[in-house]
């Protein structure tokens, strides 16, 4: 089997590590994912991971709380999420390196991007922890800005629903799925995809991003593969 992608970024929301438990982390969830991963892996794939901190603290849970003491905490929530990831990828034989841009170097290494590209290069993980470094920016920008970076062919935006919706399908029975939206498309309609920024800075570089359920792990591996699921964003004039 030969995948359609050489380099992708995977974004995981901190929430889908939790299960239906929606706090904390689930260790059969994550296993599951590993083993998916640790499959992308043995094909040849260069992967890098950005897991949000939703599962544990998310900056807009801090009411009268500094918005940018708030950001922090949940910076530290990725961290405690990657770190996991990490020692299950590990404890299935597949090395993993964590960096954090803010530095913890007892834990991590800090983000270098030409450390970063040599990993992958040798066949290890990436796991971005920590977002930009930055308050006010989403772990949907940090995925979006490693991959300009790190020129990533696509990023894999894994989430609890299926694809990208007209409405919220737990709330609208009738809710139509998208098979393929441009970035404009996201923008102006307003849908819950990734924030405005992350989807100008995707726009701006001309990065897709295939938009799936992770309640079947072996998603991932599907659109490593080249499969047709979820929903696409891109510009009209990419294939």
């Amino acid at each position: 089997m030969i995948p359609k992608y050489k380099r992708v970024i995977l974004k995981i929301s901190g929430e889908a590590l939790a299960g239906e438990g929606r706090f904390g982390l689930d260790t059969d969830i994550i296993g599951a994912i590993s083993e998916q991963i640790a499959e992308c892996i043995q094909l040849r794939v260069q992967m890098a991971i950005v897991v949000g901190g939703g599962n544990f603290w998310r900056g807009r849970s801090g009411k009268g709380m500094d918005r940018t003491t708030a950001d922090h905490m949940g910076m530290l929530a990725t961290v405690i999420n990657s770190l996991a990831l990490q020692d299950a990828l590990e404890s299935r034989g597949i090395p993993t390196r964590v960096q954090t841009a803010i530095e913890m170097r007892q834990i991590a290494e800090p983000y270098i991007r030409r450390k970063a590209v040599r990993h992958l290069e040798k066949g290890r993980i990436v796991i971005f922890a920590c977002g930009t470094g930055n308050p006010f920016f989403s772990t949907d920008t940090t995925a979006a800005l490693r991959a300009a970076e790190i020129d990533a062919e696509l990023i894999l935006l894994a989430k609890k629903v299926d694809g990208v919706y007209d409405s919220d399908p737990a709330q609208n029975a009738n809710a139509v799925k998208f098979d393929q939206l441009t970035y404009i498309d996201i923008l102006n309609r307003g849908l819950g995809v990734m924030d405005s920024t992350a989807t100008s800075l995707c726009m701006d570089n001309n990065i897709p991003i295939r938009v799936f359920g992770l309640d079947q792990p072996e998603n991932i591996k599907k659109v490593i593969m080249g499969e047709q699921i979820g929903t696409l964003v891109k510009e009209e004039n990419i294939s």
